[in-house]
């Protein structure tokens, strides 16, 4: 049987349990997880704002994850399929407030949308830290 390679992508900024278990449940679809982690100019082109941690901060913290086998930095949205292509992924898992906006890749990978962790949002924890500072 041929391994799977499962492809994410994500900003990872103030990393929390969330990002673990999404990381953890992407694995567990495949034999090899590759993330692909927003950068600085895409995280404030999605969101309005810089994330805490750099770029180069965000990749060290999820290429050490143990479930993680490959890194690489997110330019754009818009090239999503290339990244499918260009890590020879079989499945791509993303969070599902985002679903539906991926199944145009259905034809190139199976496109699995897993649900966010209840009650934990980097947002909410940021705002959370400076509302108390």
């Amino acid at each position: 049987m041929a391994s799977k390679t499962v492809i994410t992508f994500g900003t990872f900024d103030v990393f929390h349990v969330g990002h673990v278990r999404v990381l953890n449940r992407s694995a567990a679809l495949g034999d090899r997880l590759v993330v692909g982690v927003s950068s600085d100019n895409l995280n404030f082109a999605k969101k309005g704002r810089n994330p805490v941690f750099s770029q180069d901060e965000r990749l060290e913290i999820v290429a050490n994850v143990k479930a993680v086998d490959a890194v690489f930095i997110e330019e754009s949205l818009e090239q999503k399929r290339d990244y499918v292509l260009e890590h020879k992924a079989d499945i791509l898992v993303m969070g599902d407030d985002w679903q539906g906006k991926f199944d145009f890749l259905s034809d190139i990978c199976q496109v699995v949308y897993l649900p966010r962790t209840p009650s934990v949002s980097t947002t909410a924890i940021i705002e959370q830290i400076v509302g108390s500072s």
